[in-house]
């Protein structure tokens, strides 16, 4: 996929099958509509999933590498000290975790713990939160609300994927995206 951002369209798409999701589900109305919208849009592009790089320039592909690096942004005596790098680190753990247990769980189930994924992006997302509540910014709430429900969000994720992202069903356009989806 070509670098810059993606097509508004995209955008459109995933917020029209999340909030349709969360309606058939009873969850609508709930304002995490529009970030689980964002985060398909962003994990679309193969390089968002991997944008986190470590201190040496490497792209963090585990949640275990991701905690090592909060780790890392913490040691005092090291350059690459950096206290406020978790908030940013832990933001990308739960949407890595909330995503990938949400639309690829098989992914997850073959490679590593489920439950490990749920308690680690759950935890991530009331880091966040509790950040964002120490800086009294209104996102507070939104993060809250993602680290309590998050197995809901993540039920829902897999519903949308299972419903709305058959392989094969929707318009000929999106089959070989939806063909990708699939496979992974």
């Amino acid at each position: 996929m070509p670098d810059g951002p993606v097509a508004p369209s995209l955008e459109r798409f995933f917020d029209r099958l999340v909030r349709q999701s969360l309606d058939d589900l009873r969850m609508g109305g709930d304002p995490v509509a529009r970030y689980l919208a964002g985060v398909l849009t962003r994990f679309a592009r193969t390089d968002q999933l991997y944008a986190l790089r470590g201190t040496a320039g490497q792209p963090l592909e585990s949640v275990v590498e991701m905690l090592l690096e909060i780790q890392q942004s913490w040691e005092f005596d090291r350059p690459h000290f950096d206290p406020f790098r978790e908030r940013a680190v832990r933001q990308h753990i739960g949407d890595y975790t909330l995503f990938m247990t949400g639309i690829f769980r098989e992914h997850v189930e073959r490679r590593a713990s489920t439950g490990f994924y749920l308690r680690e992006g759950k935890r991530a997302y009331q880091v966040v939160a509790d950040f964002e509540r120490s800086a009294l910014k209104p996102e507070a709430r939104l993060f809250a609300v993602l680290a309590d429900r998050f197995e809901g969000y993540v039920s829902a994720l897999q519903y949308l994927k299972r419903v709305y992202l058959r392989p094969l069903e929707g318009p000929a356009a999106l089959h070989p995206a939806i063909r990708l989806l699939a496979e992974w």
